[in-house]
């Protein structure tokens, strides 16, 4: 146990951080399960949020973030081949207005 007021203080913080990031983790995996089980746009849709908003609130890194995402998007590429092929193509405006700026 902690001596010092700072480090007590800290103790109780990081507890209350780690409570909030593991109901959000569980919450993200229960999500990411369900989108395995029945891969369908919209569950997949409901995941990416799910993952976007962890590595958001830095609960899980972007690069495992990324490979999560990767193998839904493979799930869904074998049962709706023709919506995986236009989700992939769109450009986003982001790229569209670095594009007109060079």
């Amino acid at each position: 146990m902690p001596v010092i007021r700072g480090a007590k203080k800290k103790l109780k913080v990081d507890r209350k951080r780690e409570s909030s990031n593991k109901k959000a983790e569980a919450h993200i995996d229960m999500v990411v399960k369900k989108a395995q089980k029945k891969p369908t746009p919209t569950t997949i849709q409901a995941a990416f949020k799910a993952i976007d908003k962890g590595v958001k609130k830095e609960i899980y890194h972007k690069n495992k973030a990324a490979r999560i995402k990767s193998r839904l998007s493979k799930l869904i590429a074998k049962k709706f081949p023709s919506q995986a092929k236009k989700e992939v193509s769109k450009p986003t405006k982001v790229k569209a207005e670095k594009k007109k700026k060079k």
